[in-house]
């Protein structure tokens, strides 16, 4: 995706790191639901690093289906009724399921923006079908060109993609700040604030790097 190595990899071990940290808060044992969430959030990161590599292209629609399944589980959280206790509980608990939900979703996005790149690109054109000439007339000329008009609308979204992620950074930016309180607090107060701090940071490095992959997009 980016012409500069060293962005590359940072990116890469960002998303690793932060997959892996996923992957051991749903070793840990805490309900199912935030199992389940910890390991849709480690996948989505597994699948954007290795879509800075265009790793495993042949499983791109599969990526899509799950990444699009783990949109709806979240907003399905989000506007779940109160009774079910163990789903997204609360005011905030509904906006951060449904920005996880809006996350999923927009990387889905990108991974079918990136097979666009992929499958347009110098490799990909008129002279891949005029190397098939058993190829039926119709179908050549139809259904690529139906994929085609699909898909280049999709660059359309990566500007105002970019400006709600780097939004999203900052808001977090703005609540880790705002949480850093001087450390004269008793212990367990001090543990209890841990958690969420991580949380913001962990969001806003995300959330910046979600806007770092779309904005190469536009």
């Amino acid at each position: 995706m980016f012409n500069i190595p060293a962005i590359t990899w940072t990116l890469t071990v960002i998303l690793l790191l932060s997959g892996s940290y996923h992957l051991l808060q749903a070793a840990k044992p805490h309900q199912l639901t935030d199992r389940v969430n910890n390991t849709l959030h480690a996948v989505m990161n597994i699948l954007m690093a290795a879509m800075l590599w265009n790793f495993a292209p042949s499983t791109v629609l599969a990526q899509i289906a799950v990444l699009a399944g783990a949109a709806l589980w979240f907003v399905i959280q989000a506007v779940a009724r109160p009774e079910f206790k163990i789903l997204c509980a609360g005011s905030q608990g509904r906006l951060k399921c449904l920005y996880h939900g809006f996350s999923m979703a927009g990387a889905a996005v990108m991974v079918t923006m990136m097979t666009s790149h992929i499958t347009t690109g110098p490799g990909a054109g008129p002279a891949d079908a005029s190397a098939r000439p058993g190829a039926h007339h119709g179908m050549s000329h139809s259904t690529p060109a139906m994929a085609t008009a699909t898909i280049d609308h999709l660059p359309g979204l990566a500007t105002p993609l970019t400006i709600v992620f780097a939004a999203a950074a900052l808001v977090f930016v703005s609540l880790l700040v705002r949480n850093r309180k001087p450390s004269t607090a008793a212990r367990g107060t001090a543990a209890a604030r841990h958690s969420p701090r991580k949380q913001h940071g962990l969001e806003a490095v995300g959330a910046a790097a979600m806007a770092l992959m779309f904005a190469t997009m536009a």
